[in-house]
């Protein structure tokens, strides 16, 4: 044997470019896979800022304006379930596409909209094509990225980004709103979605496709019996709570409900598998998902309207006063990823919890007198680092251990309790905060008549509207209300953080990339 030939084999080095390669690949797919949640949960809020002037374009009233909303919200959220099976039983990434093509198409219509109908309309198919592509960007991270360091750090992003991106809609929708159009709150999506469908046949690979059929029914129960749910606390806030509709729709909620747990223990491919609940881990991250998501798109939507209608803020000045917050939850959501493997998830649970509920009850002091600095900066800060904390760690344990073909409905789930909690709990609060400002108002409508000229007085009988400062005391005192329920829910989040979750050496080996029992749903 010559020297040549015993000098040949030298794989290191041939190697080391194809281990560059792969990694440069997995970046960019994470690039992808983030871009993805970031416009689908970009839009849940994008909207709030241009609500005003979509109100005075298309003619709508202050009742239907709220659906622009919560047509998205409640079909993203209500679908979220069904998306994520459809990526399980078809191929995430195949699904994923289709998901951003529909979104792209409703984004065009939203934006072309000469009717409130057509715009609802939209708003709803808007919701159906982020409900597929959620799910699916999620689960493609646990089929991108091995269990350990290397998929702690993509959660990590995925869930700063799913957090962060209601603040940076804000700012967004602000911006575009101001220096453009309110259509363009629409429009931005299209050249994003564009360039996902470019790049994830380049750079995600094509997951496995598992055999089953969708389960329609449990999908349809579902979403119906929570939109129900949501329409009954809407409904209280106007009508109270004795008002037939409002009755109406708890009863309707109560049946549906009812249906898709019994249609979910009897089918054979159902889309939210019972047996996902047996681990008390994952349960209890589900349970603390829905209360700090309600808890949270209270918050956004409530200090959005006082830096506006209180502290007189433009549209770009009020997303502007989110950035604190979504660079506290960016450099939490990087400590959790990074310390997770060394003490677990309860610790961070806990922690979370016990600084977004500090903040919460922080944000009751507000009143008039508040300044941004004084009123708002500190407390968002305290929730938004809360929050990054929380959101990387249920992430993680809400999918930790789950058999590949159960990837998408866990990940889906995930995505549901958390939009599904946003939508019932702003409905909760906004319900709070009806009953208090009402209370405020009839303490100040007697100051204000007292000191009111003759035409003010005529004014008010006519709209039965305070004005300002009368009508800034209204909605602090009735913010404030709402924020107190928002304590509740962080209270309960962190009961369930103290006594439901459970260290375990597992989850730590999992956490920590080193070899444990085969995945599975326990």
């Amino acid at each position: 044997m010559s020297t040549s030939q015993l000098a040949a084999p030298t794989p290191a080095p041939a190697q080391k470019p194809n281990a560059e390669a792969s990694e440069r690949r997995k970046r960019i797919a994470l690039v992808v896979i983030a871009t993805t949640q970031l416009m689908v949960v970009l839009d849940a809020t994008i909207v709030n800022i241009a609500l005003p002037h979509i109100q005075t374009a298309l003619d709508f009233s202050t009742t239907g304006l709220s659906w622009v909303l919560n047509a998205y919200t409640l079909t993203f959220g209500g679908l979220l379930l069904l998306g994520g099976r459809a990526g399980d039983l078809l191929g995430r990434r195949r699904v994923l596409m289709f998901g951003i093509a529909l979104f792209i198409l409703a984004s065009l219509l939203g934006g072309f909209a000469q009717e409130s109908w057509q715009l609802l309309a939209a708003r709803v198919l808007q919701g159906i094509g982020g409900a597929i592509a959620s799910p699916t960007a999620l689960a493609l991270v646990t089929t991108t990225f091995k269990e350990g360091p290397e998929r702690n750090r993509a959660f990590g992003v995925f869930a700063a980004v799913s957090v962060g991106g209601s603040a940076i809609g804000l700012l967004a929708g602000g911006m575009l709103t101001e220096w453009l159009d309110w259509r363009w709150v629409f429009f931005v999506n299209v050249p994003i979605g564009v360039l996902i469908m470019v790049l994830a046949p380049m750079f995600v690979d094509e997951s496995d496709r598992h055999t089953g059929r969708p389960d329609v029914a449990g999908a349809l129960t579902s979403t119906l019996g929570m939109a129900s749910l949501v329409y009954g606390f809407i409904r209280a806030a106007t009508e109270g709570w004795r008002d037939s509709w409002t009755l109406a729709a708890f009863g309707a909620a109560a049946i549906l409900l009812a249906a898709f747990v019994l249609i979910e223990a009897r089918t054979k491919e159902p889309i939210t598998p019972l047996r996902m609940f047996a681990d008390r881990n994952r349960s209890g991250s589900y349970a603390i998902m829905l209360s700090v998501a309600a808890a949270m798109f209270g918050m956004f939507f409530f200090i959005t309207l006082f830096v506006q209608n209180v502290l007189g803020y433009t549209p770009i000045e009020s997303g502007l006063s989110f950035l604190p917050v979504s660079a506290a939850i960016f450099v939490a959501a990087g400590l959790a990823s990074r310390f997770l493997p060394r003490f677990g998830p309860k610790p961070f649970m806990i922690v979370g919890t016990l600084l977004g509920g500090l903040g919460m009850l922080w944000l009751t002091f507000i009143d008039t007198g508040s300044t941004y600095v004084t009123g708002v900066l500190g407390p968002t800060l305290l929730f938004g680092f809360g929050m990054g904390l929380n959101f990387v760690t249920l992430t993680l344990t809400a999918v930790s251990g789950v058999a590949q073909e159960d990837s998408g409905a866990a990940s889906g789930l995930l995505n549901a309790t958390q939009q599904v909690g946003g939508s019932l709990g702003l409905s909760i609060l906004v319900t709070v905060f009806g009953t208090a400002s009402r209370n405020e108002a009839e303490t100040q409508v007697p100051a204000f008549m007292g000191s009111a000229s003759p035409e003010q007085q005529a004014q008010f009988a006519q709209t039965h509207e305070l004005p300002p400062p009368w009508a800034h005391e209204v909605l602090a005192s009735g913010i404030s209300g709402a924020f107190m329920a928002g304590v509740g829910l962080f209270v309960v989040a962190f009961v369930i953080a103290a006594v439901v979750i459970k260290v375990r050496r597992s989850d730590l080996e999992r956490l920590r990339g080193q070899e444990s029992a085969p995945a599975a749903v326990h």
